[in-house]
């Protein structure tokens, strides 16, 4: 029994030689009680700043939500003295609440915020919740500032806070480059379940991420299988070509499994750094067939949205608001001008006509099925313009989509801040309106404008 004592002892006393070894970092309790983006919405939330923050230069990031989970503020502890992350500031944000005049909370926004697929939640950290972090001061004098570049950026959660995470990367990759998702709500609550498909077909981003999931995950059935949409969304992110890595388990819908991996997702997410975070390589036929390798999306000006030309530079002026008959939807006409599509206001849908001899349309359908960016409202589609391969590329809210001739969406170009409101080719180069800026880019497919003469297009078939 002695013996026995003196080990207990001797394991205590290494365990407090430990503790103390690792200086523990200063937690501060927020809130924030106004947002124009969530309106009537008041939530806690809190910051850690490490040991090692010296308030000399800015730090890196890591945003959680529903508070602090993972026993992550004392994991980052041991993290960053290990040098297993940089320093690290970490805001752990509640979900918002709408309270009456008494104060009872009359509706709860967790799914609102956190399972909508849209850029949202990341504009309302962006916007309204981080400028509030910046500038803090403590108490010892330390000055708060973070890192404005997305690949000192992490961002975490679990179930819908998990699929929050993944969304405010995947809409925002200029906000946020590295994503830890625990039992990740991929599912069909509010739309979560077309991710696998969209991954499929955008473009890569610079995203790394980490995923956490159990067998037996499940919380409600109604929504579908969690595990089973959690290994579609992870087979989606291997043929999109993202670095990623997983911990899977045979637990349920619970915190306690990801909480373990914890540790082993921050040094995945965080190794090399500050390396950045590269975009993959796609297995995506249609990506493959118009990118052109080493070409991306480069600035060319600020776009004054009340003119009615891009003034590209002096020699290039590109017509901005193609129009078709007085209703003033956008349109485009097949290279071989057998095909005219129209713009259907308010809907997904793009109309095809056949064009007839004497130019009358014909047999007008829904034909074009395009994704939507917001399931909350449908948003009106931009500008459309054919390449010479019968291809269709369409400015939307997710970017430009491209369908082939059957109708269906193969491939999405995507930029930083998201939704494209306008588009043209000039030769191989096809320039975009996006976040009031001109872009401009390479591609290995070529433009085809309604005013040069038809040229005849190889058939797709009905594949």
């Amino acid at each position: 029994m002695a013996r026995i004592a003196i080990i207990i002892v001797v394991c205590l006393m290494s365990l407090t030689m430990q503790s103390q070894s690792v200086p523990a970092g200063t937690i501060i309790t927020c809130s924030i009680d106004h947002s124009d983006i969530y309106p009537g919405t008041s939530r806690a939330y809190k910051v850690y700043v490490p040991a090692q923050y010296g308030g000399d230069k800015p730090a890196c990031l890591l945003v959680c939500m529903d508070g602090i989970l993972y026993d992550a503020a004392a994991k980052m502890d041991t993290l960053i003295a290990a040098g297993d992350m940089p320093v690290c500031i970490g805001v752990f944000v509640e979900p918002g609440v709408i309270k009456n005049s008494q104060g009872d909370v009359v509706r709860y926004n967790r799914s609102r915020e956190f399972d909508t697929m849209n850029s949202h939640w990341a504009e309302f950290l962006e916007r309204e919740l981080l400028p509030q972090v910046e500038g803090m001061t403590l108490d010892d004098g330390r000055v708060l500032h973070i890192s404005s570049d997305a690949n000192d950026r992490a961002i975490t959660g679990a179930s819908s806070g998990g699929i929050c995470a993944w969304s405010a990367a995947w809409y925002r990759p200029d906000l946020f480059s590295r994503v830890y998702t625990a039992v990740g709500t991929f599912v069909a609550m509010r739309g979560g379940n077309d991710f696998p498909a969209l991954v499929r077909k955008t473009e890569p981003k610079a995203i790394r991420i980490f995923m956490q999931d159990g067998e037996k995950d499940a919380w409600n059935p109604l929504f579908g299988s969690w595990w089973e949409y959690n290994q579609l969304m992870h087979s989606a992110l291997q043929f999109a070509g993202y670095e990623l890595a997983e911990a899977w388990d045979k637990g349920g819908h619970s915190i306690r499994y990801g909480t373990l991996a914890f540790a082993d997702a921050m040094r995945f997410l965080w190794k090399g750094w500050p390396q950045r975070v590269k975009k993959g390589k796609s297995g995506n036929d249609m990506l493959r067939e118009i990118l052109a390798d080493g070409e991306d999306w480069k600035f060319v000006a600020r776009y004054s949205a009340h003119r009615d030309t891009l003034y590209l530079n002096p020699a290039i002026t590109i017509s901005a608001k193609q129009k078709l008959i007085s209703r003033g939807s956008h349109f485009a006409l097949s290279p071989d001008h057998s095909v005219m599509v129209q713009s259907e206001p308010s809907s997904n849908w793009l109309i095809a006509y056949v064009v007839g001899n004497d130019g009358e349309l014909l047999h007008g359908e829904r034909f074009y099925w395009l994704h939507s960016a917001d399931n909350d409202a449908l948003q009106e589609n931009g500008p459309m313009a054919f390449d010479t391969n019968g291809n269709l590329y369409v400015a939307t809210a997710l970017g430009v989509q491209v369908c082939d001739q059957n109708g269906r969406v193969r491939a999405i170009l995507d930029l930083p801040q998201g939704a494209v409101t306008n588009l043209s080719f000039v030769g191989n180069t096809l320039y975009v309106v996006c976040g009031g800026n001109i872009y401009q880019r390479t591609l290995k497919s070529r433009g085809y404008h309604h005013s040069q003469p038809p040229i005849k297009v190889k058939s797709q078939g009905q594949g």
